[in-house]
C-alpha cells in the first residue's frame, strides 16, 4: 500500500532523528529503509542529532528514535516513536494522508522543517 501523495520533493517529508551511538537507532535504520522503499513519492531522511546539532538548534532531541513528519513545509508530527516499521507506516498514513490535518504550531519545529527543506534542496 502506498500513500496517495503527488510525487513532489516538497510534498511529504519523513525524518528520523537519531544518534550513531544509539543501538535502538542502529537496529531501526533497516526498518526505516524498508518503509522508505514502499513510499517512493515521500522524501525520507536519516539525521544524526550530534552530527547535525546546528541544524536542529534550538530543539533538543532526547528520545530515540524521534520522528518528524511534514506535509509541504508544515510539520504534522514530532515525537519519539517505537522502533517498529508498522508504527512508522501507520503514522505516515494517519498524518500525511489527511490534507486537513492541522500543522504543529511550535515555531521552532516549523523553522526546522524549513531548514531541512533548504538543506536537501541545495
Amino acid at each position: 500500500m502506498t500513500l496517495d501523495i503527488p510525487p513532489s520533493p516538497t510534498s511529504a517529508l519523513v525524518v528520523c532523528l537519531c544518534a550513531a551511538w544509539c543501538g535502538v537507532c542502529r537496529d531501526y535504520q533497516s526498518r526505516f529503509a524498508q518503509v522508505q522503499a514502499r513510499y517512493p513519492q515521500v522524501e525520507f531522511l536519516w539525521i544524526d542529532v550530534e552530527d547535525e546539532a546546528d541544524l536542529l538548534h534550538p530543539l533538543d532531541i532526547e528520545d530515540f528514535p524521534t520522528l518528524l513528519l511534514a506535509s509541504g513545509n508544515e510539520p504534522r508530527f514530532l515525537g519519539p516513536l517505537t522502533p517498529q516499521a508498522e508504527m512508522l507506516e501507520r503514522l505516515i498514513r494517519s498524518q500525511l494522508q489527511d490534507a486537513s490535518a492541522p500543522a504543529l504550531a511550535d515555531q521552532a519545529v516549523c523553522d526546522l522543517v524549513l531548514r531541512i527543506r533548504g538543506k536537501t534542496s541545495a
